[in-house]
């Protein structure tokens, strides 16, 4: 039978670790699809640097463009980043009748309505196990494995250099900026860490999974992002003290007002083993109406994580080449004409419990007025704790609430600043149980 050409446009550290995989593991992807699957040829701008990843057997070439027009091409893989010239380079693949595998996050999140709309208008396949949590194959398991399941909800730690820094965060005690140090001196973090620890990167991934889950359009630009770098060590320790941890937490969930799309630093019980997903690994827990509760735990970056989910997808497509399209498993695992655009929930209207720290004026009253102002907007309090006075006669306040409507937290907030004996503002981080 005839090989599949496999042509690679990125060759930095994941398309180095493809080219690795299909080589060493030639012999076993090759019983597993069913043909032979071959690189043939590569892009990158530098040519030198990619041969000597890719090997001297396949073309190298600058122009990412001589790859998706290449008539001998089959699959194109983009792993370019980014959704300027790789979505230029996409939709020229699925012009020329080519199937596409994409790491790529955030060209999806920003274009995957349009690219999906044209590859089905074509007849071809883009698959993106890659994009989403590395080498865990959550993608595979929300489109295929659960599809038995109306999903209810799914919560991830999808953004490895942000956990990395809230786990030594709590480890040593530090704050954000000096554990950003470290984690720019040991490579898991970029000179400008902004895409990762302000939640742009997660937000990417969990809008790619919400879709999926619930089979709804991409909605990237309604998805609420809040990210870690404003965080104190002292919550981290606070939060710990009362039995909770700290993490970076997309979260999607189908309520019958709409759908959360939300990506912030959340307290989640210590118990729950998505707590303890520690360092730069990645972790999914999805909840299914017949399945309950299933976590999904494993490296969410990498050179070779990342290239086994790519060359998965190239298996997944080497199989489907000759199937009618009509048959293949659906982009977004709804058929296309079923899937519903659900309003996604402002912030405002979303359910959570919250982690308020109050500097107050240590004095009679005080935990009087802070409790009557959240009684006033239907807040109860779960538990509460005073650190000790400062040598300005001011103390901690610490309190976790139970779930309530976010505007009506920002309401209690806003009246608790406003009081005479709080200084400054208050401290809200959102908590989740993950208990169903």
């Amino acid at each position: 039978m005839k090989p599949i050409n496999i042509g690679l446009m990125g060759v930095g550290t994941v398309g180095g670790g493809v080219a690795t995989v299909l080589k060493r593991n030639a012999e076993e992807i090759s019983r597993r699809a069913g043909r032979d699957i071959r690189l043939t040829i590569a892009s990158r701008r530098n040519v030198e640097q990619a041969r000597e990843l890719v090997g001297a057997d396949v073309t190298v070439v600058a122009d990412a463009f001589a790859v998706v027009n290449h008539p001998d091409v089959d699959i194109v893989v983009e792993l370019i980043g980014g959704d300027t010239v790789a979505k230029e380079l996409v939709l020229q693949a699925i012009a020329n009748g080519k199937h596409v595998v994409t790491a790529n996050k955030k060209l999806l999140a920003v274009h995957g309505n349009e690219i999906f709309a044209r590859a089905q208008e074509k007849g071809v396949m883009v698959a993106f196990e890659a994009a989403v949590a590395g080498g865990i194959p959550i993608i595979k398991a929300l489109r295929e494995g659960l599809s038995a399941n109306r999903i209810e909800w799914l919560a991830g730690i999808i953004n490895g250099t942000s956990n990395f820094i809230l786990s030594e965060m709590r480890e040593k005690g530090a704050d954000f900026a000096d554990v950003l140090k470290e984690a720019q001196a040991l490579g898991y973090a970029e000179a400008d860490p902004t895409f990762d620890v302000e939640g742009h990167d997660a937000g990417h991934k969990l809008t790619i999974m919400a879709a999926i889950a619930f089979g709804i359009p991409m909605h990237f630009d309604q998805c609420y992002l809040e990210g870690i770098s404003q965080l104190a060590g002292k919550d981290i320790q606070y939060a710990e003290e009362l039995g909770y941890r700290v993490k970076l937490l997309g979260l999607t969930r189908r309520t019958e007002q709409g759908v959360e799309l939300r990506v912030h630093p959340t307290l989640i019980p210590e118990q729950q083993l998505i707590a303890n997903v520690n360092g730069v690994m990645n972790a999914v827990l999805v909840r299914g109406d017949a399945i309950g509760q299933a976590l999904f735990n494993g490296p969410g970056a990498g050179a070779l994580p990342t290239a086994s989910a790519v060359v998965a997808d190239i298996v997944d497509v080497a199989r489907l080449l000759t199937s009618d399209p009509e048959h293949r498993v659906p982009h977004l695992a709804f058929q296309p004409d079923q899937l519903k655009d659900l309003p996604i929930l402002p912030m405002g209207d979303v359910v959570s419990s919250y982690y308020l720290r109050i500097q107050a004026i240590d004095r009679a009253g005080v935990m009087a007025d802070i409790t009557r102002l959240l009684a006033e907007n239907g807040i109860s309090i779960e538990a509460l704790i005073q650190k000790g006075s400062a040598a300005d006669g001011s103390a901690e306040i610490v309190i976790l609430t139970h779930r309530v409507l976010e505007k009506a937290a920002n309401a209690a907030i806003a009246a608790i600043e406003a009081l005479d004996s709080v200084a400054g503002k208050v401290v809200r981080l959102r908590m989740e149980e993950l208990n169903g």
